[in-house]
């Protein structure tokens, strides 16, 4: 479980803000490696909290609209330091791609760079090695009968015949339900206790406010046409609205800012290959978009409208279940299903480690060996992330002269 949420060394909001602007900094290859980082990180590292609670979170993240990697940072954030725990988190795992990415849409020559793409390579390599070592760990403690390693081998083999992002929800629900009826062992392990700073009546608060922006920002923006509240609304209801994680909100956000010509259409395609080649959450391309919009709001500003816009749902849901969450969660019957949720998000992790993190990494007998020695680095010399995210980029560049 989290530890004593009094300890002033990790309560803090700069330790947590460090903490996760290191992650910002290093979280190389999508949603997918970030949740094999903070894995590593939290579980493994800092042991903030056990693997089941971390499993049972993420999957938590999966159902709700949002960046699921992104939501599962503030989680950390607000059960480890509250409020300003959250905020510390957001911040710190946020801002190192948005200021790129603001910077890129001031400068897009950067991006055919052969350093940089060469370096790109490297990273996605680390990635792989990152997504294997979170796999190895979550099996060994999540997937340790036979019925949890069946449930993890159906779970992928699902997502590998049919990998539509749809799917993962209908999967977790599926070892859930498996979990209950297999998993009777289960039932003797209550939930550990997690330090909760939301209460029910802020919880129905927000998520109030989630459903009054959603429907009013539009209304506003009719009645008040304005470029603040246009964009608000535009990036508001792009992330309130997607499931499954980045990739999903692209055709949401092309639909909205190219037909409209707030961003030209090679803009937002060099922009989305921005958002590819630096670490942190994919849903920061808002920053890139919003600074980038030929609207009366753009440079800077229109950048940071686009991405608070853009991050507030995901927030304001997550509080709104939390407590609902937790209550359920420490059910002996419930134990039985998040067993088996567990066992499903091991499977989700490893049909994505082929798909989209190998297929799109590994080409070569060159490139899965550089992928093996990162994995060996993690599991067993124990390296830290942040250096095989160096190594990694250092290699790849060195490939292309």
């Amino acid at each position: 479980m989290i530890k004593n949420m009094t300890e002033t060394s990790t309560n803090n909001f700069w330790s947590i803000f460090r903490i996760f602007l290191v992650l910002g900094l290093t979280s190389f290859g999508g949603p997918v490696a970030h949740l094999g980082y903070f894995r590593t990180e939290f579980v493994e590292k800092r042991k903030w909290l056990t693997e089941r609670d971390y499993a049972e979170l993420v999957a938590l993240c999966q159902f709700l609209s949002g960046p699921a990697s992104s939501q599962v940072g503030l989680a950390l954030g607000l059960l480890r330091g509250r409020y300003r725990g959250a905020l510390a988190a957001w911040l710190g795992f946020t801002l190192p791609s948005a200021g790129v990415l603001i910077a890129f849409s001031l400068s897009l020559a950067i991006l055919q760079s052969p350093l940089l793409q060469g370096a790109l390579q490297g990273l996605k390599l680390v990635a792989v090695a990152v997504v294997a070592h979170a796999v190895w760990g979550m099996a060994k403690s999540l997937c340790n009968t036979v019925p949890k390693v069946s449930i993890m081998a159906l779970s992928a083999v699902l997502l590998l015949l049919f990998p539509v992002i749809w799917l993962q929800p209908v999967v977790i629900l599926l070892g859930a339900l498996l979990g209950y009826f297999l998993l009777k062992q289960e039932a003797a392990a209550a939930a550990s206790a997690l330090p909760l700073s939301v209460s029910n009546t802020a919880a129905k608060a927000y998520g109030l406010l989630f459903l009054v922006l959603l429907f009013g920002l539009p209304l506003v923006a009719q009645l008040y046409p304005g470029a603040v509240v246009t964009m608000f609304d535009i990036f508001y209801r792009a992330g309130a609205l997607v499931f499954g994680g980045g990739h999903v909100v692209l055709p949401l956000l092309q639909a909205e800012v190219v037909p409209t010509d707030l961003v030209s259409a090679d803009n937002f395609i060099a922009g989305y290959a921005a958002a590819q080649a630096v670490p942190g959450p994919l849903f920061t391309f808002a920053a890139f978009l919003g600074a980038a919009s030929n609207g009366e709001l753009s440079g800077v500003w229109g950048g940071v409208v686009a991405l608070l816009a853009i991050f507030l749902p995901s927030f304001l849901v997550l509080a709104a279940v939390l407590p609902y969450w937790q209550t359920l969660r420490a059910s002996i019957h419930v134990s039985r299903l998040m067993a088996g949720v567990g066992a499903s998000v091991t499977g989700i992790l490893l049909s994505a480690l082929y798909q989209p993190i190998w297929q799109s990494s590994v080409f070569g007998a060159t490139d899965f060996a550089l992928a093996l020695l990162g994995f060996i680095a993690l599991q067993f010399w124990r390296l830290p992330a942040w250096l095989l995210v160096l190594a990694g980029a250092l290699i790849g560049m060195v490939r292309v002269l």
